[in-house]
């Protein structure tokens, strides 16, 4: 075992000694007897507009670890004070960062509920080594997320938006193609695996962490998972096309396996072992430049960034906004544009303040806020979306607009099954909006010329 592999099981075992101490606190166990996941308690009462008479395509760009107040503190409209709200009590004013300053702020299961704190929000302090406790409490600079905030001011941004679980990246990315990551009734993924890829391609003895109806966290199984269905079963089953285009990693010191994607498609046994995997899941990530220019869109498609424009706390790089705006530009200057909804989404809080509490359905979740962006021709203009959304709003969504049935059921854990779609963003009765590029700090010509990093997107491994 090499030494990077060594330090992040030293780093990961305090990390999982502080999550049991936390949930010892904070524990969680359905009352009476109640069944794991509840049922539809998100989607509103009454009839839903038809959205697939207008969308054809759904585009769902994935971005890394960034609550919604530190992106969006202090955007008119929306939920997001310039304060915080302290463990004693107090507010206290919101710092600045930099999109590409180094440091990393824990956000596993543990320190989530932390600093969820039952739903008073004040338990964001002390979890940067080496910082001051109040460090997380800090907004990025409005300069640095310029392209975001254009983005919501000509389009969407919805302040309701949480994901699935509490914690980091790894049950993120499920919850964007699965809805769910529960392995039973009683028990599903938490926490990112040790090691790498992050997949079925992952060395033997790879570990991976559970979280079960008492948000108690222990040991898993091997990251190939058989135990619940994704979007790819929906999506193939409605002959609807898909894609999922990420990076792949050819060296360098994270996979021993050369030609890995980051891809969470990648620990889906039927998808990894099957024809998708070569026809829908692709690389490098920035076909889909070429793809939107040319009117090729699948029926629905995932971006995931590179390590090189991801907004990753201490990833060193201010290139992510750059990144959305060229992917968001081809396609608003592409054949597509009048039947394609874009959905920008970050794949968990990292660490950051929130001052929102999420809304307690299950033990998993839903977990902390994160940035949402909504961009169509027929999304309504300048608009903050109050609606209460989760990462199966974004599948049911896009369930409505092809006309499929959900992944399963929400006493299984599918959270699509339960959770609001998008409809609220949209407003159908206009006519389709013409598109303006997004002015961005690099240009696409300028992405496309940074060398693949051979890093995935997070590297909280």
């Amino acid at each position: 075992m090499n030494r990077t592999i060594v330090r992040q099981l030293q780093r990961t075992s305090g990390a999982i000694f502080a999550s049991l101490v936390l949930v010892a606190c904070s524990s969680f166990s359905p009352a009476g007897g109640s069944p794991a996941f509840g049922p539809s308690v998100l989607r509103p009462a009454g009839s839903s507009p038809t959205p697939g008479t207008y969308i054809k395509h759904v585009v769902v760009i994935v971005q890394e670890n960034r609550s919604f107040e530190n992106l969006f503190a202090g955007y008119p409209g929306a939920d997001a004070p310039l304060y915080g709200k302290w463990i004693n009590g107090h507010k206290i004013k919101l710092g600045t960062v930099r999109l590409n300053d180094l440091e990393n702020v824990d956000h596993d299961f543990g320190p989530a509920i932390a600093s969820w704190n039952h739903g008073k929000m004040n338990g964001f302090n002390g979890r940067v080594s080496g910082l001051a406790p109040t460090y997380p409490y800090s907004r990025v600079l409005e300069s640095d997320i310029a392209p975001y905030w254009n983005m919501a001011n000509q389009y969407v941004v919805a302040d309701r938006m949480f994901t699935m679980e509490f914690g980091p990246s790894f049950t993120g990315h499920l919850a964007l193609i699965a809805g769910n990551d529960a392995l039973s009734r009683k028990k599903s993924v938490a926490n990112n695996p040790i090691g790498g890829p992050w997949s079925c391609d992952a060395a033997p003895g790879t570990i991976t962490f559970t979280v079960n109806l008492k948000r108690e966290i222990g040991n898993g199984p091997f990251p190939c998972y058989t135990q619940f269905k994704t979007m790819a079963d929906v999506l193939d089953g409605g002959s609807v096309s898909w894609k999922y285009y990420a990076p792949s990693y050819t060296s360098g010191p994270y996979f021993d396996k050369g030609g890995v994607l980051w891809s969470s498609f990648g620990t889906i046994k039927a998808v990894r072992y099957s024809s998708d995997w070569k026809n829908d899941v692709i690389s490098p990530q920035t076909r889909v430049l070429d793809d939107a220019k040319a009117g090729n869109l699948p029926g629905m498609a995932w971006v995931i960034p590179d390590w090189e424009y991801s907004d990753h706390p201490s990833s060193g790089t201010d290139a992510g906004p750059s990144w959305v705006s060229s992917v968001v530009n081809a396609i608003g200057q592409g054949p597509d544009w009048n039947s394609t909804a874009i959905i920008v989404v970050w794949d968990d809080w990292g660490g950051w303040y929130d001052n929102v509490p999420p809304p307690r359905i299950d033990y998993r979740g839903p977990g902390m806020r994160v940035g949402c962006l909504i961009i169509s021709p027929y999304a309504k203009t300048g608009y903050v979306d109050h609606t209460t959304y989760e990462f199966g709003s974004i599948l049911r969504f896009a369930e409505e607009v092809f006309g499929l049935p959900t992944i399963g059921q929400a006493a299984d854990g599918y959270t699509d099954a339960r959770a609001t779609p998008l409809d609220n963003a949209f407003d159908f009765t206009q006519a389709p909006r013409t598109f303006t590029p997004f002015r961005a700090k690099y240009s696409t010509q300028q992405i496309l010329r940074m060398p693949p990093s051979n890093r995935p997107p997070d590297t909280d491994l």
